[in-house]
């Protein structure tokens, strides 16, 4: 077996140490050797010992000029395959910082010291949307990016790029979930009194019916059973990187068949009812305008549209939520927050948290109590007569 360490003379007549070792195989099945130098023989010698002890061991990991980018590239194949276009968005976003900062940097170069600055520069200065450029990212935010490198470091420990994965050494910062607004039912009745004269009145219902905003966009005439008194909910209409696009539930729950009641039966009958007249009266522009969308299947034919034809555009769905309610005279919510109002005024009426899971399509029951459930100050008062009866004395 040729011996691993030679030692070799210079011009000048310096004598160093060299050491030339296998250090396993490429993609193409070519041998690899590491040649490094040393200017002591026991330095090669305790640098070979390292490398066969770790190689004996199954931890060696050879040296690779790779970038962090690069890997990223590689990692994103096989972490969003068969994933929703938005969680992809969402994964190339949460990113996109670690890019910018680190990107270019070889993988085997990044220290925990590199992941703390990133954290920190996210935290004061990283925001580049949403916001004023230059001010700095929520908690959320950072948790989500260093997160997800988290995940991929993990990936590129496992696949012997990396000795250890750095990012598990940093501490995410401290995220507290804001409390969710949500209306009360007298508020809720409110706005739905002003929605009855809305021509997406049935829309609005079914908001307050506790779906997204994407399934409610998403619905299409052959989802609503109107005779036997359900809809149900196969794909939701969302932005990509503010593009819409339709895509599946986000889980196998997420598609489910909900029982109508019968105000929300009447408002889709009269909502179909005016399509097909202003499908009359518009003649041939009717539905004109979806030859103009990417994203349309023909022969669909969507229950939330415009008065031509064309399904309206999620932002314009928001928007119109709030100049709604704010000619009701009520406090503002988020249209996500209806879904919220509509999960905790079931809980607070007595429905079982199994049923409200089941009907919110999540996975998890305890999930939706975590995270759709909220009580407000008027809800306490509830305590105070519960226990004013438990302390009665007769």
């Amino acid at each position: 077996m040729k011996e691993p360490i030679r030692k070799i003379t210079l011009a000048d007549g310096t004598v160093r140490y060299r050491l030339v070792v296998d250090i396993g195989k490429d993609d193409s099945g070519k041998r690899r050797q590491l040649t490094r130098t040393f200017d002591r023989q026991k330095d090669a010698r305790a640098e070979l010992s390292r490398i066969r002890h770790q190689q004996a061991a199954g931890t060696y990991v050879q040296p690779s000029k790779m970038t962090l980018n690069q890997y990223l590239d590689e990692y994103l194949i096989g972490a969003t395959r068969d994933r929703r276009e938005s969680t992809k968005s969402n994964y190339c976003h949460a990113l996109k910082p670690v890019r910018d900062r680190l990107g270019e940097r070889p993988l085997q170069s990044i220290t925990k010291a590199d992941v703390e600055q990133l954290v920190d520069w996210m935290l004061k200065s990283g925001r580049k949307r949403s916001g004023k450029p230059g001010t700095g990212l929520g908690a959320r935010s950072v948790r989500l990016t260093l997160g997800r490198l988290k995940a991929a470091l993990e990936m590129a420990v496992d696949e012997g790029k990396l000795v250890r994965n750095v990012a598990r050494l940093v501490k995410p910062p401290e995220y507290i979930a804001a409390e969710r607004d949500t209306w009360s039912q007298a508020e809720v009745r409110t706005f739905l009194r002003a929605a009855a004269r809305d021509r997406l009145h049935a829309a609005w219902r079914l908001s307050l019916y506790g779906l997204r905003r994407g399934e409610v966009l998403g619905l299409r005439w052959s989802d609503v059973d109107l005779k036997g008194g359900t809809l149900t909910v196969r794909q939701g209409r969302v932005l990509v990187d503010c593009k819409v696009r339709v895509e599946p539930p986000k889980s196998r729950n997420g598609q489910r068949t909900l029982p109508l009641d019968a105000a929300l039966v009447k408002a889709l009958t009269e909502l179909r009812k005016r399509m097909v007249e202003e499908s009359q009266a518009a003649g041939t522009a009717y539905e004109a305008g979806l030859a103009d969308l990417d994203w349309y299947r023909p022969g669909d034919q969507y229950v939330i549209t415009d008065e031509l034809g064309v399904p309206v555009h999620p932002e314009w769905y928001s928007d119109e939520f709030a100049r709604l309610l704010k000619r009701a005279g009520l406090r503002k919510i988020r249209l996500h927050d209806s879904r919220h109002t509509t999960l905790s005024l079931m809980e607070k009426a007595g429905v079982p948290i199994s049923i409200i899971s089941k009907w919110a399509g999540h996975y998890d029951a305890a999930f939706t109590m975590r995270t759709y459930v909220h009580a407000s100050d008027d809800d306490l008062k509830a305590g105070t007569r519960t226990l004013a009866r438990l302390h009665k004395i007769a």
